[in-house]
C-alpha cells in the first residue's frame, strides 16, 4: 500500500457511530478499528477523535430519572464513555494494538501550558505505538464553554500534533452546494482556501445526534487547511473509507480541502484555536488591516488601533477586528490596553501584538 500521509487525525461523528435509535453501532466501530489497524501496520500514525459516548450511554440506560437535557447528557456520557472505550480497546486488542483514552474540555486549551501538556501526552502515546482516542468530556462540558462539537476539537488536535491530514467522517459524502436532500444539491469535490461564497449556500442544519453540522465542518476545515493540513470530508458509512482515502492508488468521491502553505509556529497554532478565550478586543483602521494582511511580516502598532472594545492586560489574548466588525486575527497582548495611548505618542511605538504572537484569520 502506497500511503499519501504518515500522520493523520481522524474524526468520526455521532451520526456514523449511532444507529437510527440513537444507540451505538458496534459493527461500525469494529470496521473503523480494522481500517485504523491496517493503516497503523502500513506506517501511518493515527489519532482518533471519536464521538459516541452519549449514544453508548443511551443503550445502557434508556429511562432516566432526571428530565432536563443537561443532566441526561451528563448521565449518558458518564455511562457511555466506559462502554465506548471498552469496545475500542477490545477490538484494537484483537488486532494486536493498544489504544488509550484522552478526555478533554475546551478549558484545557485556555493556557499555553495546558495546551503543551496535551500535546506532550498525545505525542508520547504515538511514540509508544499507542492509538490515542480523544473525546470531549461531556460529563463536565455542559456550559457555553464547549467545543462546537468534535469537529472543532479534531481541528485543534490535528494542528497541535502536526498531522498531515484531517479526515472528517460524516454520514454524507462530503460538502454539498445545498442541503443533501435537495435534488439540486451537488457534491463539491475540491475546495480552495480562497473560496468564500460557498459558506453562504451550505446548510446550517445540525446533525441528528451531534451538536454540529456541515457549516461547522466547512469552517473548521478551511481553518485547518489554512494551517497547511489537507482536509477530507467523507462518508464514514462507506466500506474501507479510510484506507481508500489514504491509499495513493485509490480514488474516493468526497470533498477535499486544498491545504495552504504551512507557516504557523507552535504558539501561533495555539492562539489560532483559542478565540473563545480572547479577553480583549480592538478595532483597527484600514491601513493597519492592509499592513497585517500583506505578504510582509508586520506587528500591530498602537497607531493602527481606532477603538478598544474590551480592555485587556499584558499576556491576554485579544481579538483584532476591522471597522465593519470582521475578525482579522487574534494575538497575545504585549502590554495592557491602558498603555496604548502612551505608546501611540511615542516616537518608537512598541507593538501591542508582536508578529510572533499574531494569528491572522478567523
Amino acid at each position: 500500500m502506497q500511503t499519501r500521509y504518515k500522520k493523520i487525525t481522524v474524526k468520526v461523528g455521532s451520526n456514523v457511530l449511532a444507529k437510527s435509535d440513537g444507540t451505538l453501532n458496534v459493527a461500525r466501530i469494529a470496521h473503523l478499528v480494522d481500517q485504523i489497524a491496517h493503516l497503523q501496520k502500513n506506517g501511518v500514525e493515527v489519532v482518533l477523535v471519536s464521538s459516541g459516548a452519549v449514544a453508548a450511554g443511551r443503550a445502557v440506560m434508556k429511562e432516566t430519572k432526571k428530565s432536563d437535557a443537561v443532566s441526561q447528557r451528563q448521565l449518558w456520557a458518564a455511562l457511555g464513555q466506559v462502554k465506548l472505550i471498552s469496545r475500542y480497546s477490545d477490538f484494537f486488542h484483537e488486532e494486536g494494538l493498544t489504544c488509550a483514552q484522552v478526555l478533554t474540555t475546551k478549558e484545557n486549551f485556555s493556557s499555553r501550558r495546558h495546551y503543551l501538556n496535551m500535546k506532550n501526552c498525545i505525542t508520547t502515546l504515538l511514540e509508544n505505538k499507542v492509538i490515542p482516542i480523544v473525546n470531549e468530556n461531556d460529563t463536565i462540558s455542559v456550559t457555553e464553554l464547549m467545543f462546537t462539537d468534535n469537529d472543532e476539537l479534531s481541528g485543534l488536535i490535528a494542528s497541535m500534533v502536526d498531522s498531515e491530514a484531517l479526515i472528517i467522517l460524516s454520514n454524507v459524502d462530503g460538502v454539498y452546494s445545498a442541503h443533501p436532500e435537495n435534488h439540486d444539491a451537488k457534491l463539491i469535490e475540491r475546495i480552495e482556501l480562497e473560496e468564500r461564497e460557498l459558506q453562504d449556500v451550505i446548510s446550517s442544519e445540525q446533525s441528528n445526534f451531534g451538536r454540529g453540522g456541515m457549516l461547522t465542518k466547512f469552517r473548521i476545515a478551511k481553518k485547518v487547511a489554512g494551517d497547511g493540513i489537507a482536509v477530507h470530508v467523507a462518508n464514514g458509512t462507506t466500506e474501507n473509507v479510510l484506507i481508500d482515502l489514504v491509499d495513493q492508488n485509490k480514488r474516493l468521491t468526497h470533498t477535499y480541502f486544498v491545504p495552504g502553505r504551512k507557516t504557523s509556529s507552535g504558539v501561533k497554532k495555539w492562539i489560532g484555536y483559542s478565540d473563545g478565550f480572547a479577553k480583549g478586543e480592538v478595532v483597527i483602521n484600514e491601513g493597519a488591516v492592509k499592513a497585517l494582511t500583506s505578504a510582509k511580516a508586520v506587528s500591530l502598532l498602537p497607531v493602527g488601533i481606532t477603538r478598544i472594545d474590551r480592555e485587556f492586560k499584558k499576556g491576554d489574548l485579544i481579538k483584532i477586528v476591522n471597522e465593519t466588525g470582521e475578525t482579522i486575527g487574534l494575538g497575545k497582548a504585549g502590554y495592557g490596553s491602558e498603555r496604548i495611548e502612551k505608546e501611540r505618542a511615542s516616537v518608537k511605538q512598541k507593538p501591542v501584538v508582536h508578529y510572533d504572537y499574531l494569528y491572522l484569520g478567523n
